[in-house]
């Protein structure tokens, strides 16, 4: 990608960030009110007014804006939208990352914003109006939560780790049996313990932090993890896919760590890779 490229991505950016803040406030006033709450693909499966209310002010914006982008959002694409990665600029995301602790009232949620241009991550954005957290990262250019830099640990031995991961919205027994041996796996390898946050945004952003070793997670979209996967590489981490190979956008499971050395050991320790269907 050219410099005049990147120049451009730069603006985006700066829009996107802007973006996140402007439905902030949306998201944390519906915290705090009563909700309507629907279901998608199952009965675990939330979905609530301000999802899809959030959604739509992004994506009116993005579209007045930058009329000639491509646009991937959770919500559009539950609505039949197809998810659809091109080498156009593209937009990836999910207006709330947390539905769920959303509904509870569980303060770990977050508006997350990816961009993906000729299939290259360049940025993301993840914002957490309920803790006013803004996770952000420009490739290249580091990775800060509001205005403080980020680094992740540096610790590189797996059983000295911390490992963040989620069962999922999935209650499929066949799923389930899958995701709880693979949890049995993890922590008998042994780690120091197996948290969960609720949000994928947020336990990948707990690693850039530092304040977790690794994420891993099957099941799970691009809107998940797009954004907050180019923040953990820029805070010195890594995003590669369960088995170790590189990470695949669209193959819906992923490892966020930060160093090579455990996530290598992390994806040795899965012992059930699950293959679903694509993005």
């Amino acid at each position: 990608m050219d410099s005049e490229d990147f120049q451009l991505a730069e603006e985006y950016f700066a829009f996107a960030i802007e973006l996140a803040k402007k439905v902030g406030p949306m998201i944390r006033d519906a915290f705090y009110s009563e909700k309507e709450i629907l279901t998608k693909s199952c009965t675990t499966d939330l979905v609530t007014e301000t999802d899809q209310n959030v959604e739509k002010t992004i994506l009116e914006a993005i579209k007045n804006s930058y009329p000639k982008h491509d646009f991937i959002g959770e919500e559009s694409v539950a609505g039949g939208l197809k998810c659809n990665l091109t080498d156009a600029p593209t937009w990836i995301v999910d207006p709330i990352d947390g539905t769920t602790n959303f509904v509870h009232r569980f303060p770990y949620v977050a508006v997350c914003i990816g961009f993906v241009w000729k299939k290259e991550r360049l940025f993301g954005v993840v914002y957490n109006p309920i803790l006013n957290e803004m996770f952000t990262a420009f490739k290249g250019k580091g990775a800060n939560l509001n205005d403080k830099k980020l680094k992740v640990s540096k610790e590189q031995d797996l059983g000295k780790s911390m490992i963040m991961t989620e069962c999922g919205s999935s209650r499929d027994p066949k799923h389930l049996d899958k995701i709880f041996k693979n949890m049995q796996s993890v922590i008998s390898a042994p780690v120091h313990a197996i948290h969960s946050l609720g949000s994928a945004a947020c336990n990948i952003c707990m690693v850039a932090q530092g304040g977790a070793e690794a994420y891993y997670e099957f099941g799970i979209h691009c809107w998940d993890y797009c954004a907050a996967g180019i923040i953990v590489e820029e805070a010195g981490g890594v995003v590669i896919d369960t088995q170790g190979g590189e990470l695949d956008l669209m193959r819906r499971r992923i490892i966020a760590a930060n160093n090579m050395s455990v996530a290598k050991s992390l994806s040795n320790v899965i012992v059930e890779q699950m293959e679903l269907p694509r993005d």
